[in-house]
């Protein structure tokens, strides 16, 4: 069977170093961190007070107010994110076949903050449900692929992926399949997460996943630093549009960049644990670069997927030497969680981004606040610690690993006729 090329043609976020994709990646590239104390509730009893959350967000600037009220926050920043998307790839909408264009997203935990809220609502209550008629369409993850198609009336392939924080990464290559296999000429596909909120950071606070450097936010997600205490939580949006190459070329789209693999695998091995020798994220890796038809060598930018947890970084790290070799001096790595925090099912969909832009503009994004490397990473892997780095980036890759042991790896290579 033909398989079509895939290229991207749009892209839109929302995210904890802003609220564009122009000001996300001028902040990214400038070394900021979004992480800080925590807005949306009392803090105080709980053992970690700071995330990443999106800034100098308003509803009201987007949506009408009863509109707003329909959607969960984690809808919300997906349709602020694939309408910019959707703006950007530059669509006629009048023309194209709408039939033809498909919505895929991802969401971790969906209406998680609608779900807290209309049962703690209940729980104050004599027992009478008194539930909002909003409550089951804002907390089902798939109602924001829903709601994307319905503003633009696209009648193609539409659902969601759930795969923890392999997620977003999980629904864009889907899409670059349904494009592949001729199901669809174009795909909106990306991830969002609105997680912080009590539930959240209490849930993943008793995991001990979370980082409770309370005293510098800023400086608290330290990939693979030897100090490193737990992830910080992000939240917000990313939208790609996906495109046939043969489609894009007709209506003279503008290329970003083309996607050429994914890899999905899966660790067998524990609810919430990495594999300690990183075998399912070599296999995802293996998968991802066979499918591409291209090797380790050339590779140009890894973006990990690195939460700053103490096992997960560390199994992380064998598998990328092992995939690599010890010693790969073609290879730039960042870990941008250190930036952004963790999206959690978002996550892969922006450092999908990141790698489509870095492969468009030749820079390698940094890892922050990593100034004691733990002894167990190879000297020789070049984690990009501090400033960005400009070089020629013709493949990019991204890796994301989920609980319950999901694995996917994208892709991405320069746009090339």
């Amino acid at each position: 069977m033909h398989q079509r090329r895939v290229v991207v043609t749009g892209a839109g976020a929302i995210t904890p170093l802003g609220n564009s994709v122009t000001d996300f990646w001028d902040n990214l590239l400038a070394g900021k961190s979004g992480a800080a104390p925590i807005t949306r509730f009392d803090t105080s009893k709980f053992k970690t007070h700071f995330a990443c959350e999106v800034k100098g967000y308003d509803p009201k600037a987007h949506f009408e107010v009863k509109e707003a009220r329909k959607m969960d926050l984690f809808t919300q920043f997906a349709m602020v994110a694939a309408t910019e998307a959707v703006e950007d790839s530059g669509m006629n909408l009048e023309k194209i076949n709408k039939r033809r264009v498909g919505v895929i997203w991802g969401s971790g935990n969906g209406g998680f903050l609608t779900f807290q809220e209309q049962v703690m609502e209940f729980a104050k209550g004599d027992g009478t449900p008194r539930f909002s008629p909003f409550f089951i369409p804002k907390v089902i993850p798939d109602i924001a692929s829903g709601w994307i198609s319905m503003k633009y009336g696209f009648m193609g392939p539409n659902f969601i992926t759930v795969s923890a924080c392999a997620t977003s990464t999980t629904s864009l290559i889907e899409a670059f399949n349904y494009i592949r296999w001729n199901k669809a000429d174009v795909m909106i596909a990306g991830g969002s997460e609105a997680a912080i909120n009590e539930s959240g950071i209490g849930g993943f606070g008793a995991l001990k996943a979370l980082s409770t450097r309370n005293d510098s936010p800023q400086t608290a997600s330290r990939p693979f630093d030897h100090t490193r205490d737990g992830f910080v939580m992000g939240e917000g949006g990313v939208a790609l549009v996906l495109e046939s190459y043969e489609h894009a070329v007709a209506r003279g789209a503008k290329i970003y960049a083309e996607v050429v693999g994914g890899g999905m695998s899966a660790d067998a091995y524990h609810l919430t644990s990495t594999h300690p020798e990183g075998e399912g994220a070599y296999l995802g890796m293996q998968l991802a670069l066979e499918e591409a038809e291209l090797k380790p060598t050339d590779v140009d930018y890894l973006n990990v997927h690195a939460t700053s947890t103490p096992l997960g970084d560390e199994s992380e790290t064998k598998a990328i030497t092992r995939f690599f070799g010890t010693d790969p001096k073609h290879l730039n790595v960042s870990a941008t969680k250190s930036a952004t925090g963790h999206l959690l099912g978002g996550a892969g969909a922006i450092e999908a981004l990141i790698c489509v832009l870095s492969v468009k503009n030749n820079v390698v994004p940094a890892t922050i606040n990593t100034t004691t490397v733990d002894p167990a990473v190879p000297s020789t892997l070049n984690l990009t610690l501090g400033t960005k780095v400009h070089k020629t980036v013709n493949v990019a890759m991204s890796n994301t690993f989920g609980f319950g042991g999901h694995n996917a790896t994208l892709v991405v290579k320069k746009w090339k006729e």
